[in-house]
Parts: structure tokens; sequence; C-alpha cells
């Protein structure tokens, strides 16, 4: 179990502008978690799947993913990170950020299991409307697997 039992945000963007209104968005809906940033998708499953620090090793986290990544397209990376067998990495609640609003694509995310979709530039209402989801999702999946009624 991680020390402080806070779930890791994992924001896999590659563009540094967006990132940081991200990033400061979250800071702005008052989530202090962890951020760790990547800018393609290869690094950023290596971190989910393989890593010490990554969920599989480390307990649960949040994907914000955007669509468009140098390296593959985040339909991919939403699609393995749900079919995964690690537990962990597939219950995480993922996040997609995308430039497009085009039904098929976003029918295609829920399909694929994002929870929350959200399109950019992020407009700080809306982002802090999906990130108090969020928050749902983080106290949710914060609790352990325990059934208290047995």
């Amino acid at each position: 179990m991680n020390a402080h039992n806070s779930v890791g945000i994992v924001m896999i963007e590659d563009d540094e502008g967006h990132a940081r209104l991200i990033e400061k968005n979250i800071r702005r809906a008052g989530i202090s978690n962890d951020i760790r940033h990547f800018t393609d998708g290869t690094s950023a499953l290596e971190y989910l799947f393989n890593h010490q620090e990554g969920p599989t090793h480390n307990g649960p986290a949040l994907i914000l993913l955007d669509l468009n990544l140098p390296d593959m397209s985040g339909t991919d990376i939403l699609a393995r990170i749900k079919s995964e067998s690690a537990g962990a990495v597939r219950r995480a609640p993922v996040v997609v950020l995308t430039t497009t609003d085009d039904k098929v694509e976003i029918q295609r995310c829920y399909d694929l299991g994002c929870n929350v979709y959200i399109t950019k530039p992020v407009n700080y209402e809306s982002f802090a409307q999906a990130i108090r989801q969020l928050g749902l999702f983080l106290s949710v999946i914060q609790v352990p697997d325990v059934e208290e009624h047995g």
C-alpha cells in the first residue's frame, strides 16, 4: 500500500500548454494529489503497467488521457488500460481529454470504458465539474475493496 494512500493522477498529454492548464485547474479545484505527466503513450503505459510507483504495484490511480499523442492514439491506450488483466489499472477511472467533439469518437471512448470526456481547450467550468465527478471517483477508489457488511 501507498504510505500516504493518496490516488496518483497520471496525465498523458503531449501539449505542454494544455498540461500546465490542466494541472492548474486540478489545483484550483482543490485536488492536491500527485500528478505524473507523460508526453507520449509508450512511457505512460510503461509507467502504468511496469513501474514500481505505478498503479500495478502501488494502488489506485486516476488517468487523464489525451487522444492525440505522437506515438499512438489515446483510444489504443484506453483499450489497453481497460483490457489489461491487472485490476488496479483496469479499475482506474479514465478521463479523456481531446480537441474533438465528434460524437462517434466520444461514444467510442465510452464504449471502451472511459468515465468522463472533456473537450479541449479545457474550459474551467466544465473541467471543474468533471473534477468534482473525479473527486467522487477518488473518494470511491480510495476505499479498500473490503465489504463492510458480510
